[in-house]
């Protein structure tokens, strides 16, 4: 029987097992001995990632730097022993929802869900600062340093405090304005990525201020050929005053795929024109005029296995171009007779091309029309509209009886999720702000019937005592964006009436904490003996038994919206997580009645406390009860 470590997942390690696709800031550029550019490995970028301290090493290579930024690496991989604990009076059907909304700094967040939700999330969308330099409302956007510490920080002394070069001479001053910000971005997408499906995309909010230094971020953590596109978005249809050359009236959504060459990748198919524009036919949907030659271009060859004449709806085609040239044809005859039996070649003026469908492609081994292999489809959607406003996200706040300043609006969150064609995914929000995004999953799936999940992070940031929210009453952005969930909730539901059957509109408030266990279970040797024994246990005395079950579910990778059935068997308090996937007793004195009901329900993990044993016997007989009634059980003590 094994002790849960109660910690988050080690970073490290996990990065030594995956390093040959989870790297891609270690690809750099060099010249050879030939003076030719080629890529390489930054063996010391790679070597910083499996290591534990900072490590220093050449610093002469094309690469995106900042200070600290190897800093920044071990603040991504460094484990954790916080937890996250449930908070029921501030949610909304906490025993049936799938939605989560997390209160704590997402950086923490963020590794405590690496164990779990590692490769589930589907989509992210992030509205980080934009480091303008102004008091803001939700975050302290203003990542500024002093010159004097930017000097000291990036090395510009030597041991002796000695000047090496002038930054202002090597236009390096604007850097110290970066550097904070670029650290807090860097290890919070290092973590985002790996909790993204192989499949899975990432928009992300930003302005000019440090819309490049975004892009070069995620070119480092997911890799410049992951790259879809950078949105324009009409941020006001009113001319802003307050530019000093132009007016500013849009900034970005940058988007970014986990791996865009995924069979099953977002960014596989890109359709001309929004959905809305497609037709529909016995096959599947396409667009008029969305089609493909099927002659050879003049670059592509002559073969005389497909120089053929060919007959179609009673008309002779030949594989010659409308300069007279005699080509071929790129399908083989047995390749054209099958898609002519599917009735999708195309009549031109010149010849013959292929209907191109959106879902659906002519798979080449079976001669038949099955569905692509994405499973997303990126339109060419125009952000710059009226619509996509900020002023429509305080609108939508105002509706609700609510104040929040540069809320995103609900149609731009709703656009960008219905570029997935899934209906049931897990949409996660890091910086979630007013909870717009929560707002658009449920709008959405109540429009279209979907089941997609959110989850929401948010920093407890508190609100400014001069705000109008203060003033209500709103003592922390979290309250705001709680109480939004809420009320968009029952107007959604109120809106829906009978068609609101089986509509998720609630979320499990989960808050982050330090560890459920004692300090000494983590650090055992700074303690006495004499400290030692005045402990009567490993666990904190504030701290619930359902405290637990949520630290133990992190630690054992089962998803923190799962169903939790309480039941009691002997008189002791058992949990039944996910249908008996995880069954929980924290009790005290748990005897071998308990124990042999548990096992004879067969649950994969059976968790309790380690001093919850009723007696010696009790705890000599544990792994045989088990072994009696149910071996393949895993069991687990705190």
């Amino acid at each position: 029987m094994e002790r849960l470590d109660m910690q988050s997942m080690d970073k490290v390690d996990e990065n030594v097992r995956r390093i040959g696709a989870l790297f891609p800031n270690c690809v750099v550029e060099r010249k050879n001995e030939a003076g030719q550019v080629e890529l390489a490995i930054d063996f010391d970028l790679l070597r910083q990632e499996l290591s534990r301290v900072v490590v220093e090493g050449p610093q002469e290579r094309y690469q995106f730097t900042w200070p600290d930024k190897r800093k920044a690496i071990l603040a991504a991989n460094a484990p954790i022993s916080d937890t996250l604990r449930p908070c029921r009076e501030e949610s909304v059907d906490f025993d049936t929802t799938q939605n989560l909304y997390i209160e704590g700094d997402n950086l923490a967040v963020l590794k405590l869900l690496q164990e779990t939700y590692m490769g589930k999330v589907k989509m992210i969308y992030i509205d980080p600062p934009y480091n303008t330099g102004s008091d803001a409302f939700t975050y302290d956007d203003d990542f500024a340093i002093s010159t004097d510490e930017y000097a000291v920080r990036s090395g510009r002394y030597d041991g002796e405090g000695n000047l090496l070069f002038d930054m202002r001479a090597n236009g390096e001053s604007n850097g110290r304005f970066h550097t904070d910000w670029l650290n807090m971005m860097y290890s919070r997408l290092k973590l985002a990525r790996d909790l993204l499906t192989d499949d899975g995309v990432i928009f992300i909010s930003i302005d000019d201020s440090e819309f490049e230094n975004l892009i070069k971020l995620c070119n480092e953590t997911f890799g410049e050929n992951n790259y879809i596109t950078s949105l324009p978005r009409m941020t006001s249809a009113q001319r802003p005053s307050q530019e000093q050359y132009i007016s500013i009236q849009h900034d970005y959504v940058v988007v970014y795929a986990k791996n865009k060459n995924h069979e099953y990748s977002f960014a596989r198919t890109i359709a001309r024109s929004g959905l809305e524009n497609a037709k529909k036919d016995n096959i599947g949907l396409y667009f008029d005029g969305d089609t493909s030659p099927i002659l050879a271009s003049s670059t592509q060859g002559y073969s005389k296995g497909g120089d053929y004449d060919f007959e179609y709806n009673g008309i002779v085609y030949k594989p010659i171009a409308s300069d007279g040239t005699r080509r071929r044809w790129l399908w083989t005859i047995d390749r054209m007779q099958a898609a002519a039996k599917l009735g999708i070649l195309v009549p031109t003026k010149t010849g013959l091309r292929v209907q191109n469908y959106i879902d659906m492609e002519f798979q080449t081994k079976t001669n038949t029309m099955v569905p692509k292999d994405a499973n997303l489809i990126l339109a060419t959607y125009d952000f710059m509209q009226a619509k996509f406003a900020n002023n429509h996200g305080t609108a939508a706040l105002r509706n609700l009886s609510l104040l929040f300043s540069f809320a995103k609006p609900v149609e731009l969150i709703k656009e960008l999720v219905k570029l997935a064609k899934e209906e049931d995914f897990i949409c996660l929000d890091f910086f979630s702000g007013s909870a717009t995004t929560a707002h658009a999953v449920m709008q959405l799936n109540a429009e279209d019937g979907g089941h997609r999940k959110f989850i929401m992070v948010q920093l407890p940031e508190a609100c400014d005592p001069k705000s109008e929210a203060y003033k209500a009453g709103y003592r922390t952005i979290c309250d705001i964006g709680k109480e939004r969930i809420r009320r968009a909730g029952k107007k959604i539901l109120a809106e829906q009436g009978m068609m609101a059957q089986g509509l998720d509109v609630g979320f499990r408030v989960l808050k982050l904490a330090s560890s459920n266990m004692q300090d000494v279970f983590y650090t055992p040797d700074e303690y006495t003996f004499d400290l030692l024994a005045s402990l009567e246990g490993n666990i904190k005395p504030d701290r619930t038994p359902e405290d637990l079950l949520f630290q133990v579910m992190l630690d054992l990778g089962v998803l923190l919206s799962s169903k939790i059935e309480v039941t009691t068997i002997a008189g002791k308090r058992v949990f039944n997580v996910a249908d008996g996937y995880l069954m929980a007793c924290f009790d005290e004195d748990v005897t071998e009645e308990v124990v042999t009901a548990i096992a004879k329900q067969k649950p994969y993990y059976f968790v309790m406390r380690d001093s919850s044993m009723a007696s010696d016997s009790m705890a000599t007989n544990f792994d045989q009860l088990f072994i009696t009634y149910s071996p393949d059980t895993v069991r687990r003590v705190l």
